[in-house]
């Protein structure tokens, strides 16, 4: 029986996918819900597991190719044997190029022969017949790579562009001389690069700084992390008390967690804070619904299943949908002070930075302290210098006196 495998109903927020790399080639038996190819969206990567067992006999669409909801992408044969393949697909599959040995190559793998310089006729094929896979090719590739006599660089393949990931970049062929490689952007970067731009373009942004002590916070900490981690299960974080911080902020000046719409000012009753987190795809912002209602343990424990789940793509378009307020740690890489991008249609962003010991003065004595800088970016057009810059102040002052997040002061 032939079943169609066809693109699953996407988000609705989603109007299109692209398609990230094939698990399976033709030919190649496929178990039920088994992952047969990765879809990549604008906000998450989803998996598309195999409808039923049996044989993939056709694959319709091929990697890097972008698709709807209901497009159908391949064909699995449920009676066949592994090695068989429908003839359709045979027959869909032209001689573009042949080895010595006259096996044929497939379509894919010709094209990136010819966009690589790979002599088809040297590569020995692993699919069915012998026939040159694109792997056989990109193999062949990464193989004659190192024996080029100039700079050149083989554009990258569509599948290894889209995983997002450094080695995508061939940062030793392009270090070599002048030599340049053209890497298509993901659907998440294509996303974030709209967005940014249509933020800046909307909002009338500002940036507030200050600086806070985070000697309490460390000291707090460090009493408590062993005690925390044996009764919670989960280490004892920063992130976690600056969540309380501010929404702490966001309920005295609920203007902070406004949005804007159209000629209105939509103010929210509920306090969605997004934490950026990085993943191997780009910078993503899953929120922490309810913040105020949930405990410090429950905050930690969900930005470290966020984290975990970044880094393995399984983030939900839910969970990166939303939020009335981010938060974005630049610090854990280093950065001493930046002015962070407002996530529209939020209107005010807080920025974290390296905890450095600097001198300060405490009570006319100059003392060293662990200082943090931060930064808060709002939108003017309806967040006045008054309320940005008192409301990061009571961030500030209640990381430095974390007892007022317990007394709510």
């Amino acid at each position: 029986m032939l079943i169609e495998v066809k693109v699953p109903q996407l988000p609705e927020s989603v109007s299109e996918a692209r398609l990230m790399s094939w698990h399976k080639k033709v030919g190649e038996f496929v178990k039920r819900d088994e992952n047969l190819i990765d879809l990549e969206t604008d906000k998450v990567v989803l998996e598309l597991p195999a409808p039923q067992a049996g044989v993939v006999v056709e694959i319709i669409e091929q990697d890097g190719a972008t698709v709807t909801s209901g497009q159908l992408i391949a064909k699995i044969d449920t009676a066949a044997k592994a090695g068989d393949a429908a003839p359709a697909a045979a027959a869909a599959a032209p001689v573009q190029a042949a080895p010595a040995a006259g096996a044929a190559a497939m379509p894919s793998a010709a094209k990136l022969a010819a966009e690589t310089g790979v002599d088809l006729s040297k590569v020995a094929g692993s699919g069915r017949d012998g026939r040159v896979l694109k792997e056989d090719v990109q193999a062949a590739a990464k193989s004659a790579a190192p024996s080029q006599a100039g700079p050149v660089l083989a554009p990258a393949s569509a599948g290894a562009a889209l995983s997002a990931t450094p080695a995508a970049v061939n940062v030793a062929g392009i270090l070599s001389g002048r030599a340049e490689q053209r890497v298509p952007m993901s659907r998440l970067r294509q996303r974030v690069a709209e967005r940014l731009v249509m933020s800046q373009q909307t909002n009338a942004i500002l940036t507030t700084f200050n600086e806070v002590n985070m000697k309490p916070v460390m000291d707090l900490r460090a009493k408590y992390k062993d005690r925390f981690e044996k009764e919670h299960g989960i280490k004892l974080g920063f992130m976690g008390f600056f969540v309380k911080a501010v929404v702490a902020a966001l309920k005295k000046y609920p203007i902070v967690n406004a949005s804007v719409d159209g000629n209105d000012i939509v103010y929210h009753g509920y306090f969605d804070v997004g934490v950026a987190v990085g993943s191997p795809r780009g910078l993503v912002v899953p929120v922490i619904r309810n913040a105020d209602q949930l405990s410090l343990a429950e905050i930690e424990k969900q930005i470290a299943d966020f984290g975990k789940r970044a880094q393995e793509g399984k983030l939900t378009v839910e969970e990166l949908t939303g939020g009335t307020y981010t938060i974005s740690n630049g610090g854990t890489f280093g950065s001493m002070m930046s002015t962070p991008i407002i996530n529209p249609p939020q209107s005010a962003i807080l920025g974290m930075h390296a905890t450095k010991e600097r001198a300060v003065v405490e009570n006319g004595q100059v003392v060293v302290r662990p200082m943090m800088y931060l930064a808060q970016s709002y939108d003017h057009r309806i967040i006045d210098g008054r309320e940005a810059v008192l409301s990061l102040v009571a961030i500030k002052d209640a990381i430095e006196d974390p007892a007022r997040l317990l007394l709510d002061l």
